[in-house]
């Protein structure tokens, strides 16, 4: 039997492991919950591997999938395989799918079609759930008739799918560019997951630095800005999503949220304010939402299809208390909500939530206070954090991690 070797390695989406052989990359591992089910989990797909440095040629691979799951162009339809234990027809599906590129889609149909097995879509999807090299044979490309998302056998199931495409800004194939952009063109307004913000980050670490020396110790401790940035294709997704995710754990919201999205197919695009309102209480509340959250996500898509909202667009335009006046007039989007939007969808640089816990509990650390800050404190030393309070949040939020460590 051919060694394997495999390491884990980090990935915008966790922490990935991949295994290799001397034909190839043999195994590709997404994210379990933790780093210790991931390791479990490629030892029991791949009994025996050794843990050991990448050879060049998965090292590049490597270097490519965490630039793909950053958002950013990658092509990895060149990576050589180790194609010993794959069936046949596997092969062949997977050949396919190598060709789909980001931000396009195929159905498990089209594959059978240009297989030349028209009737095989069933064939497909279970050659696909059985694929032992996700990214680097993109699975998460393939949908469903009609738009819809199909499975997805690794960890977060249909979740994990649709955030991969969204990752990705997938289109169904042949759909036109939104506005009329060019191929790879970034989309306006919508962020970027590769952390394209609208202002210098080593810029503002040094000013911060050199305003507050207490805040500089942090930042020498903590290392690097790397706060990642969400994209949307929409202002009104965004804040059905927050709402979706309040008061839940992540893994609890995102499966809701991707039920809500799953009744609206091609869930991978998103839905719109129409579709929701057209939607029954019944359908919605069987994918998980509670009361209140139905009754905010009715009123969220009112108020959007009336024009009461601005469009992402509109708020490029606007400052950021404009923004925050105008959406918490929302049911059930209050001020934090409208600040996290800000940071962490728009990319704003002078945003300081003083009423978040992770931010008064990190300040306290940080500043050496045996009680939490009020809201006064907290404002009146961030004065000296203008015009990167964003950044200066980010440290407090990893002073709070520190400090449950400790």
């Amino acid at each position: 039997m051919t060694a394997h070797g495999f390491l884990l390695f980090d990935t915008a989406i966790g922490r990935c492991g991949i295994a290799w052989g001397a034909r190839g990359v043999a195994l590709l591992q997404l994210p379990e919950g933790r780093e210790e089910g991931t390791r479990a989990r490629l030892l029991e797909r791949m009994p025996g591997a050794l843990e050991a440095p990448p050879p060049p040629d998965v090292q590049r691979a490597i270097d490519g999938i965490a630039a793909l799951l950053r958002g950013e162009a990658s092509d990895l339809s060149g990576v050589p395989l180790d194609l010993e234990r794959v069936p046949p027809f596997h092969r062949r599906v997977y050949e396919v799918a190598r060709t789909i590129p980001p931000g396009a889609t195929l159905t498990y149909g089209d594959i059978a079609a240009r297989l030349g097995s028209v009737g095989a879509a069933r064939a497909v999807g279970q050659a696909l759930g059985r694929n032992p090299f996700a990214i680097l044979v993109p699975c998460h490309r393939v949908l469903a008739a009609g738009g819809k998302v199909g499975g997805f056998s690794a960890d977060g199931g249909v979740t994990t799918k649709l955030r991969l495409l969204e990752i990705e800004r997938a289109r169904p194939a042949g759909a036109p560019q939104a506005d009329g952009a060019a191929a790879g063109a970034p989309q306006a307004g919508g962020g970027d997951a590769g952390g394209a913000y609208g202002f210098d980050p080593a810029a503002a670490v040094e000013r911060l630095r050199a305003s507050d020396a207490a805040l500089g110790r942090l930042i020498d401790r903590v290392g690097p800005f790397g706060m990642r940035l969400d994209r949307t294709s929409s202002l009104f997704l965004a804040l059905a999503e927050s709402i979706v995710y309040q008061q839940l754990t992540g893994k609890a919201a995102a499966t809701i949220f991707a039920r809500v999205r799953a009744l609206f197919p091609p869930a991978h695009e998103g839905f719109t304010p129409e579709q929701l309102l057209r939607a029954s209480d019944e359908e919605l509340r069987a994918a998980g939402l509670s009361r209140a959250k139905l009754l905010a996500l009715r009123d969220l898509a009112r108020r959007t299809k009336d024009g009461e909202l601005p469009t992402l667009a509109e708020v490029h335009g606007m400052d950021d208390e404009a923004i925050v006046e105008r959406l918490t007039q929302v049911r059930g989007v209050g001020r934090w909500t409208a600040e996290m939007l800000l940071m962490f969808r728009l990319g704003r640089p002078d945003v300081l939530p003083v009423d978040d816990y992770g931010i008064r509990k990190g300040f306290a650390f940080a500043f050496k206070q045996r009680d939490l800050p009020g809201r006064k404190d907290l404002e009146r030393r961030g004065a000296r954090w203008r015009p990167y309070r964003t950044v200066a949040s980010w440290y407090l939020w990893r002073a709070a991690e520190l400090a449950r460590e400790d």
